[in-house]
């Protein structure tokens, strides 16, 4: 299974435009990439009713397409400040709204976006167990995405029904999955769907933070500002020369590191172009050698990392 992700053709990182997004989904099921990801979040539900005319457009192809989405964060329109829901009864009216978004019969994958602690874990996944046996869902994931959950909530979980996957935020300068979580899954038997591989971009060497558009969420990541953004310009153009002595564009080299050092992580790696979209794709054939990826590891060590990944209204829920 490939995979791809479609939040950034709705919010967080500048205006988008609908129609290319949806010729970009077309090239990317072509390329053979057949995992979508999103969230009932990314534009107030806009998102899903993208993937939903693309679904439309390729109902012969419906079974062979995943798409994965997210309950759990409820925000207010244009603003980052979010609640988390993880209650048995907007569980059920989330995912019949999801469903009505997709227009489809079922979701393959649906994730708990985010955890909430008023809610009992074991309300949340027996709320979710009925729905998977009434055909709503195909599978259950703990999106980790914005607040990661740990391994504890995970056997927790597990252990009330089968989890398919979990979602983090993993890279070169993001690894707290290393410390326990990937290990967790690979013991479960449970996927791990990495998001943000490229480091919001950040990790291509292509990305230029002062000409982001006013809307863009980078804008407030404290390791993209200040100081902290000195020292990570840095470690990123020790990166770039790295890749060009081993003639990899620096995003082939961030797939790829992941891809060869963890067989069972699914990176998520979301992207507006085609250009980039083919590129990012041509990273499954890359084999590192065992000292191409220390020398990442060692490059990319999390005491070399500056600033934290996300503002303070993105760390609620979090558990580590």
């Amino acid at each position: 299974m490939k995979a791809g992700v479609s939040m950034g053709m709705s919010e967080f990182y500048g205006d988008s435009d609908d129609s290319q997004s949806l010729a970009l989904l077309d090239k990317a099921l072509n390329l053979g990439i057949n995992f979508f990801d999103s969230a009932d979040t990314y534009g107030f539900g806009h998102n899903e009713t993208l993937l939903g005319q693309f679904i439309a457009a390729h109902k012969a192809q419906r079974e062979q397409i995943v798409i994965a989405t997210k309950f759990g964060i409820v925000r207010a329109k244009d603003q980052y400040e979010r609640r988390l829901d993880n209650s048995p009864d907007y569980i059920k009216q989330t995912c019949h709204n999801s469903l009505q978004r997709l227009g489809t019969d079922y979701i393959d994958l649906y994730y708990c976006h985010r955890r909430d602690h008023n809610t009992p874990i074991e309300d949340m996944m027996q709320t979710l167990s009925a729905l998977v046996k009434q055909g709503d869902i195909r599978g259950i994931g703990l999106s980790i995405g914005l607040s990661e959950v740990s391994s504890e909530t995970l056997r927790q979980a597990h252990a009330i029904h089968p989890i398919t996957a979990v979602q983090s935020e993993y890279s070169l300068w993001s690894r707290q999955p290393e410390e326990e979580l990937l290990e967790t899954c690979r013991e479960l038997g449970v996927s791990f769907v990495a998001y943000s591989p490229l480091g919001r971009a950040f990790l291509t060497g292509k990305l230029d933070t002062e000409s982001l558009e006013a809307g863009d969420f980078r804008h407030a990541v404290p390791r993209l500002n200040g100081e902290a953004l000195t020292n990570n310009q840095q470690i990123v153009k020790q990166f770039s020369k790295l890749a060009t002595e081993w003639q990899y564009s620096n995003a082939q080299l961030c797939l790829a590191w992941l891809l060869n050092k963890h067989p069972h992580v699914i990176p998520i790696a979301g992207t507006r172009h085609e250009k980039y979209l083919i590129e990012n794709a041509q990273a499954t054939k890359i084999t590192l050698k065992p000292e191409q990826i220390d020398k990442l590891d060692e490059l990319f060590n999390t005491c070399n990392i500056a600033g934290e990944r996300y503002p303070e209204a993105g760390w609620g829920g979090i558990e580590k």
